[in-house]
């Protein structure tokens, strides 16, 4: 699924976020949503959210069938 659009991410799910410090590289971070933090319905970069450890980033992918 598209993590451009904001409907598309819930609180609870698992996604692969891209960290500010690794957009150069485009290393990935995986994760549970605690947080969603774009206000917006779509964001081109990806819609920023708040993992259950703290960390922030854009989300580049959801994952699906880990739920």
């Amino acid at each position: 699924m598209n993590g451009q659009y904001r409907n598309n991410i819930q609180k609870g799910i698992e996604v692969d976020i891209v960290l500010k410090a690794d957009q150069k590289t485009g290393k990935l971070t995986r994760g549970i949503v605690a947080d969603i933090l774009t206000n917006i319905s779509y964001h081109p970069r990806g819609i920023k959210v708040r993992l259950e450890d703290g960390q922030v980033g854009r989300v580049q992918k959801i994952v699906i069938g880990k739920i």
